[in-house]
């Protein structure tokens, strides 16, 4: 099964759950997540159900294409990284 894998930035709002899906694109996988862990979504996905622009997704050591879309394919075994992308200087 696919992991998704919340990167610990967003533990200082919230526990971060590694969770497993069987899903098949990164919209579903998030959907399911998203479903059991509803607090999560706000700060992953803005009110259109867009990646919010602090945050970046890896599936497989590569970004995710398109974060508004989010139709990445996912295979059994792929890893999903959620984290905050860090600015500054």
């Amino acid at each position: 099964m696919a992991q998704l894998i919340f990167t610990q930035q967003l533990g200082r709002f919230m526990t971060v759950p590694q969770v497993e899906t069987r899903a098949d694109d990164l919209r579903s996988a998030l959907d399911a997540c998203f479903a059991v862990h509803t607090r999560l979504r706000g700060y992953v996905l803005d009110e259109q159900g867009h990646l919010r622009e602090n945050v970046v997704i890896f599936i497989d050591g590569q970004r995710a294409r398109d974060p508004r879309r989010l139709d990445d394919a996912l295979r059994p075994e792929s890893q999903v990284y959620i984290l905050q992308a860090l600015s500054g200087g």
